[in-house]
């Protein structure tokens, strides 16, 4: 397996995304934004994501490991360097997961929240993986955010009362799961195999670069796929940032932030 990738940060804060690969894995983790809110951890996402990152490369090295035991026992593991931290904060450092993993001729894949990925299958079909749970919860507060304009003080303070209301559903059997502090959250992934022999290429990404087809609808999968081959990781992630600059308020494209940060491995054989 050939990847290659690129992340790029949405603006002046640290980028929140971490991606990693070696010849028979990558992993895209999407840090969620704290909104200016506390975390209960004096670290922070960056710091979390790239721990987080660190130790699913490690745990998922080797095949035996089944993709939910290799993030359930990430988790822990960071969780064990920073137990001065209050881990039982709702809003402690969160990610979410996206993992594709090549093992004796067959692709696995796990998703935890709205990290994608897609397979581009051998006759030019397009199965897309990702997980939608997020969405189904607060459908009130998110419209509130998606009314104002982004940059603007009415905007940040609707993100804030969603996000802490967020918070109290998190990795809840009432509301959505992401990986946090507590490795119960592996067991709530969505995961999947398939033959290798029927995929072409695979796309690993944040939602930062997914919504140039899910939410911008600027693109099809098919185009994606062909920009990742002729210009790769940063051709794309630079597309995304360019449709965005055409709506730098949010009002053709009502969002969280007028650029998210956005980052994606790129699987071909």
């Amino acid at each position: 397996m050939q990847v290659c990738f690129d992340s790029v940060g949405g603006g002046a804060n640290p980028n929140e995304d971490w991606v990693g690969s070696s010849p028979a894995l990558a992993v895209v983790l999407d840090g969620l934004s704290t909104a200016g809110l506390s975390t209960g951890c004096r670290h922070g996402v960056p710091w979390f994501v790239a721990h987080l990152g660190g130790h699913l490369m490690a745990t998922l090295a080797d095949p035996s490991v089944t993709l939910p035991d290799g993030l359930a026992s990430a988790l822990e593991r960071v969780a064990a360097i920073h137990p001065e931290c209050d881990l039982a904060n709702p809003g402690t450092p969160s990610a979410t997961v996206a993992v594709l993993r090549q093992r004796y001729g067959v692709l696995d894949y796990l998703v935890l929240a709205d990290s994608p990925v897609v397979l581009e299958g051998t006759s030019g079909d397009h199965t897309v993986i990702t997980d939608l749970r997020v969405d189904e919860v607060l459908p009130e507060l998110r419209a509130e955010v998606e009314q104002y304009e982004t940059h603007t003080s009415k905007h940040r303070e609707a993100l804030q009362r969603l996000v802490l209301a967020q918070r109290q559903v998190r990795n809840t059997p009432d509301g959505y799961w992401v990986a946090g502090a507590n490795p119960e959250a592996a067991r709530h992934c969505i995961t999947g195999s398939a033959k290798i022999g029927n995929v072409r290429s695979a796309a690993v990404m944040s939602d930062g670069v997914s919504r140039l087809v899910t939410e911008y609808g600027m693109s099809t999968w098919k185009e994606m796929f062909t920009l990742l081959r002729m210009d790769g990781p940063r051709g794309l992630i630079e597309t995304v940032r360019q449709t965005e600059a055409t709506d730098p308020t949010g009002r053709r494209w009502p969002r969280y932030k007028s650029g998210d940060d956005a980052t994606v491995a790129f699987c071909q054989w």
